[in-house]
């Protein structure tokens, strides 16, 4: 039953973390609240620390180590450390090391958590399956020279429980001291089991579902020359990361949805940090380049319905012509939005050369030339 798992590359301490943390919460937490009840201070307590834990995560240990998306003084960067570590997902410096890797060789064996291998190795069997020895560190030599994060890796296991557990357990017992209204066992029970290790499951799996369904699921407007894929599902439990085919096309953007609708919690505290003097170089990628790849994506998906439409016309396949027309008329519709998009961009000031403009004139009239002759084809 068991011969075909590689125990020999299994990470003990890693899988008994992750399977205890787990079986807690599943069994000790619904245990706990039937004991002694919901109590809307310990919610509160855990939603601070899911808050705190997530953003560190997302504004700390993606966009301003891994990706340098923008500066912080070190106020930020000593909250995104010890809640980072809080979150349980290793030291800022190996997060960015695999992260980096994950980036430069995605979708390939070279990627940590490959979404080839499946969704369970990209969600969790990454980690638990660990290569031995550990390849170095050698793509984060610029976080070697920071003085905090350095300071962090070395202590990050004491900082991880200490803040993780140690906190929302003392918190527990002083507020079951000062109201009376759980015992003081009770008060620290609480305090450990649902701000502490249900949160730290609950972020965990938010962060490994970045790795795992934003590969396999959503919508790939920009880019599909990789499996990331944008989710506003996942954007809403991963503090604004689910809009992953834009962060794979456009890392180094401090932003993950760029649109006015898409919800990013992560690129709103980081700008809000920065009005207050907290954060700083705020990296963004100019709004015509972002419409010029979705343009192009477009355009693509395009030439893959024409291709489909010549292959239903051979095989008299109506069905298809009549879907190949819907996804014809989308593409159109779509080419037209960023068309008036980009006018837009236009009136307010966009710097655009000249070349640029006059190329990308000329690109739009040819796409929106292909659709007008493919249609009078089909209605042919």
């Amino acid at each position: 039953m068991f011969k075909n798992i590689p125990f020999k590359r299994v990470e003990w301490i890693t899988s008994g973390f992750l399977i205890t943390t787990g079986i807690l919460t599943l069994t000790a937490v619904p245990w706990y609240l039937w004991t002694y009840g919901w109590d809307w201070f310990l919610f509160g307590v855990f939603m601070f620390f899911y808050l705190a834990t997530g953003l560190s995560i997302t504004v700390g240990y993606h966009r301003l180590f891994s990706h340098k998306a923008f500066k912080a003084k070190w106020p930020v960067k000593m909250f995104v450390l010890l809640f980072g570590a809080a979150a349980f997902e290793n030291a800022a410096l190996w997060w960015s090391s695999e992260h980096r890797k994950h980036h430069k060789h995605v979708d390939t064996d070279d990627d940590p958590y490959d979404i080839s291998k499946g969704f369970f190795w990209a969600h969790v069997g990454w980690l638990i399956f660990k290569l031995k020895p550990e390849p170095p560190l050698d793509n984060v030599a610029d976080l070697r020279k920071d003085q905090m994060v350095m300071w962090q890796y070395k202590w990050v296991h004491l900082i991880s429980f200490s803040v993780s557990f140690g906190v929302p357990t003392l918190i527990g017992y002083l507020y079951a001291l000062q109201t009376g209204n759980l015992s003081p066992i009770g008060g620290a029970l609480g305090g450990f089991l649902i701000p502490g290790v249900a949160r730290v499951v609950l972020v965990q799996h938010a962060t490994f579902c970045i790795n795992s369904l934003c590969h396999m699921i959503g919508s790939r407007p920009y880019s599909t020359s990789h499996s990331a894929r944008d989710s506003w599902i996942a954007a809403i439990f991963t503090m604004g990361e689910g809009y992953h085919n834009y962060h794979h096309e456009f890392q180094w953007d401090y932003r993950n949805g760029v649109k006015a609708w898409q919800l990013d919690p992560s690129k709103w505290i980081i700008w809000s940090l920065s009005k207050v003097g907290l954060t700083s170089d705020l990296k963004m990628v100019a709004r015509e380049r972002i419409l010029l790849a979705e343009a192009r994506e477009t355009n693509r998906q395009l030439d893959d319905q024409i291709s489909l439409f010549k292959n239903a016309v051979a095989d008299s396949a109506n069905e298809l012509k009549e879907q190949t027309l819907a996804s014809l008329e989308s593409a159109s519709d779509r080419l037209g939005e960023i068309n008036n998009e980009l006018q837009t961009a236009i009136q307010e000031k966009i710097k655009l050369s000249r070349s640029n403009l006059r190329g990308l004139r000329q690109e739009m009239s040819l796409m929106m030339d292909q659709i007008e002759s493919t249609g009078k084809l089909v209605l042919a």
